[in-house]
């Protein structure tokens, strides 16, 4: 900040020594004189100027960054959830279809066995035709029976499988859950990257108006009447407020 006052003293004494133009208050002043110490002056400037500058031009590509990020965690909950309840589904469907296979199997090889018998006993005694039928009927039954348990296995293990949808459930709750993280998480970087330009943006704005302060102060001393007078000229630095 030293060479910015001492660029800006320079430039007063170049327009007070300037040669004016006759019937106007306008003056000739050395325009590469003038323009080199306006480059002094914008190179002496805090870096802090650049650095609020930067931040502004990041600050959309730092919530981009942050909206993606929540989107794919997002995307990834709900295509796991997805994929636990598919898992599920078809193995409940794939159990119950074996149990149902089982059972028929069962049933054709008693129907079959059952044909057997009776055309065995049809070339004994009347007696042994009874019974075979008798036993033809409790095989049938027993294939019957068996049937039935396969399905009500086939029933209770699919009932059990969906018992387990509170797997589902939970992992609805986890994705649910990184879904509202993800959302806090963007909305703590987008408020810490509000407050980091906010604060920058207040110190270069002091910083202005600190300079503008000074620069009001010495163009009001130098069209004061004492120094119209011809009283010994200050310099800028006298007055820094």
């Amino acid at each position: 900040m030293y060479r910015v006052f001492e660029a800006l003293d320079e430039l007063v004494t170049i327009v007070e020594e300037a040669r004016g133009v006759p019937m106007t208050s306008s003056c000739v002043v050395p325009r590469g004189d003038v323009l080199e110490l306006l480059d002094d002056v914008r190179d002496a400037l805090p870096a802090e100027v650049d650095d609020a500058q930067d931040v502004l031009d990041k600050r959309d590509d730092l919530l981009l960054a942050a909206r993606k990020e929540a989107s794919d965690t997002v995307a990834g909950a709900n295509a796991e959830a997805e994929r636990t309840v598919g898992d599920a589904s078809a193995e409940a469907e794939r159990i119950l279809a074996d149990a149902r296979a089982r059972a028929e199997q069962m049933l054709a090889d008693a129907h079959a066995e059952s044909e057997r018998m009776v055309a065995a006993g049809q070339a004994e005694f009347q007696n042994l035709t009874e019974r075979s039928r008798a036993e033809s009927d409790r095989m049938i039954q027993a294939g019957r029976d068996a049937y039935d348990r396969a399905i009500e296995d086939g029933r209770a293990e699919q009932a059990r499988l969906v018992a387990q949808t509170e797997v589902v459930q939970a992992a609805h709750a986890e994705s649910a859950r990184i879904v509202d993280e993800a959302h806090a998480e963007a909305d703590r970087q987008r408020g810490e990257c509000d407050a980091y330009v906010d604060g920058k943006l207040a110190e270069f704005s002091e910083l202005l108006a600190t300079t503008l302060r000074t620069v009001d102060s010495g163009r009001n001393h130098l069209r004061s009447p004492a120094n119209v007078s011809g009283s010994a000229r200050p310099t800028l630095y006298d007055y820094q407020v």
